[in-house]
């Protein structure tokens, strides 16, 4: 490493003595026209060029022009170039006053070799950040804007000092917007990064002061106030290290988005955000056949039902990035509705949005809106999802997710689309509830539909398991408890789920889509499993709290329809790995739908009388592996 970094400072030296060799002798070139050159050469140029590099040399080390990094060169890097230009130059200017009284040299040739070396350090610095910028992102005319007004207006001491963690091109690019917006009321005070060989350098005027490790003997230093964690790629022992430094030095801690969750690959102020138990979790940033996903998507008209649910905002999100002609926004909740149509148009304006506030339970609602639209891609997302709420509610998950799909598949096959991608749940695996039961049934339904003569609809399924971040779910529950300081419940102590994140699962299944031909159960790799009681735990300290010291946690035992694990295949069921090394396909086997239909005809006729009991017999004929005996009540 420090080799590296002497190579660097060599030809960093090498290139500056180059450049002021050069600017030196030009000016005599423009002085003198060219004539005489023997006689300047002799006279002024040689006998004053070594003394000119060295004061210039003290002078550039003096205002740290060689502890910038050259990619990152700014307005504050160029002010430095000015002032170390002017100050040598006064400098020589008063040692030939002194020594010569310019006998043998004019006293333009120093102006001019001034205004020489301010342009060719500047431009061989701009140059080098040009090219970097080149290669890894897009200069927009505002990122050329700013540098001009940063002239004009400076937030530099007001407000709360700023920590930043990583002092790479992310951290980098938020140094850049605190120093450029005159509307953040914090300032950046310097960056720690775990590179030695750049401590001590400074990114836009802005020092690197230390390792990741001395966090808090920095803070202690400068007296800031906030950290922002700006490193996408960290995993989660290495968040988790970070987190604690930052508890332990009593400052406010943020982050930037994980490398799963950057879209557009943009990062700036407003993104932002606290740290979250997804950032722990520790997944992989997926990789995506772009161009693959691309072809079934690009200037089709995508229907998502359930556009205003977890999956189905995050779906929608995605989905746009493909350039879409079309993009139907079913939902049946209008304030969800509302919200994904706004942020999408405001965002996509290319793209065509159609916000519908329909039910798949109405199904001439959507014979309606399919004749209007001619969707080609149908994501079904839209479901009853909570699993103590439909124990309470079975026949609601009858009517919404088993005959709500059964009126979706019969219109999709209808109008002939190309594909329909059914969003399943790993509670449908040897289910003990009402809610994963019903998507049980769902899923044998779209096994039936493939299977059906003359369908030109490729009918698959994903099922994963439990979300990060979705709503109902029990983290926002946990920090609800945690901020009225307890108690926090967790239903068993040996309870674990899968989780993974959002756009991680919306990516995979746009993925499954691309690659299914039709028939196919594609389940999601949800890695290992989570301890609910360990992931409470975590959330409490992460709160600033110690666990049963200052909050206490009590164990309230499993609910009706609840198991202590999950599983993502039955023992029938077969795994056939894919080309995507986080996407499998199961082998299944078709369903008879004549003996379905019979039992799916007593179910709706249950459901309207609101026989839960009943319903639960019937879905126990259809699906033998559900575990009736946890789940049944008394009418």
């Amino acid at each position: 490493m420090k080799i590296l970094v002497s190579r660097n400072l060599f030809v960093v030296l090498a290139l500056d003595f180059i450049l002021l060799c050069g600017s030196f002798y030009l000016a005599h070139l423009i002085r003198y026209d060219g004539l005489n050159s023997q006689l300047w050469l002799s006279h002024s140029f040689l006998r004053i060029l070594p003394w000119l590099l060295g004061t210039k040399f003290l002078c550039f080390y003096f205002f740290d022009l060689y502890k910038g990094m050259w990619r990152y060169t700014g307005f504050d890097d160029l002010i430095s170039i000015f002032k170390a230009a002017s100050v040598s130059s006064v400098i020589i200017i008063i040692f030939v006053l002194y020594g010569t009284r310019f006998e043998s040299i004019s006293r333009s040739v120093f102006v001019i070799d001034w205004c020489l070396t301010v342009l060719s350090i500047a431009c061989l610095r701009l140059l080098v950040r040009l090219c970097f910028e080149e290669f890894t992102e897009k200069v927009t005319f505002r990122d050329v804007q700013n540098v001009f007004l940063r002239i004009f207006r400076k937030n530099v001491g007001k407000g709360k000092g700023t920590l930043i963690i990583g002092a790479g091109d992310y951290g980098r690019k938020i140094c850049r917007e605190f120093n450029e917006n005159p509307t953040i009321q914090s300032y950046v005070l310097g960056f720690l990064d775990d590179d030695p060989a750049k401590i001590n350098r400074k990114i836009h005027g802005v020092p690197i002061l230390n390792v990741i490790d001395n966090l808090e003997q920095t803070v202690k230093m400068t007296g800031a106030k906030d950290v922002i964690i700006a490193i996408p790629s960290l995993n989660s022992d290495k968040m988790r290290h970070i987190m604690g430094l930052c508890i332990k030095a009593g400052v406010n801690f943020k982050t930037v988005p994980n490398l799963g969750e950057l879209i557009d690959g943009k990062i700036d102020v407003s993104s932002i955000r606290n740290v979250e138990y997804r950032d722990l979790l520790g997944r992989e940033p997926v990789k995506l056949d772009k161009e693959k996903i691309g072809i079934y998507i690009k200037d089709k008209c995508i229907l998502v039902t359930g556009a205003g649910g977890s999956i189905g905002t995050g779906l929608c999100r995605q989905i746009c990035m493909y350039s879409p002609k079309t993009l139907v926004l079913f939902e049946r909740a209008e304030s969800p509705l509302f919200e994904i149509d706004h942020e999408i148009k405001k965002k996509f304006k290319n793209i065509n949005i159609i916000p519908v506030l329909g039910d798949i339970q109405a199904k001439d609602e959507l014979i309606n809106v399919f004749r209007q639209t001619r969707p080609d891609i149908i994501f079904h997302t839209a479901a009853y999802k909570h699993v103590p709420m439909l124990e309470d509610h079975p026949w609601k998950a009858v009517e919404n997710n088993i005959f709500g799909t059964r009126n979706l598949i019969e219109v999709t096959r209808e109008f002939q689309c190309e594909k329909f991608v059914f969003v399943s749940t790993d509670k449908a695996v040897n289910p003990t509830s009402v809610m994963g039961t019903s998507k049980r049934i769902s899923e044998l339904l779209i096994q039936e539909a493939s299977c059906s003569q003359g369908s030109s609809t490729a009918f698959m399924t994903v099922r994963f398991g439990n979300v990060i971040g979705s709503v109902g779910s029990v983290i926002p529950l946990f920090k609800k408890q945690i901020s009225e300081l307890g108690p926090v419940t967790v239903t068993h102590k040996d309870m674990v789920r899968y989780f993974m994140l959002i756009p991680e699962a919306c990516q995979l299944i746009l993925q499954a889509g691309a690659m299914g031909k039709g028939g196919e159960t594609f389940i999601l790799e949800m890695g290992n499993q989570v301890n609910i009681d360990a992931m409470a735990r975590d959330l409490i300290r992460f709160s600033g709290f110690e666990p049963d010291v200052d909050i206490k946690i009590e164990y309230i035992g499993l609910r009706p329809g609840e198991k202590l694990y999950e599983e993502l295949m039955t023992d029938k069921e077969a795994v056939i790995p894919t080309d995507h090394d986080k996407i499998l396909v199961l082998n299944t086997n078709g369903t008879n739908m004549k003996t379905l239909n019979g039992k799916l005809d007593i179910l709706k006729e249950l459901a309207s009388h609101r026989d839960g009991n009943g319903i639960r017999a019937i879905m126990k004929a259809i699906v033998p592996e559900y575990d009736i005996d946890q789940t049944l009540i008394k009418n």
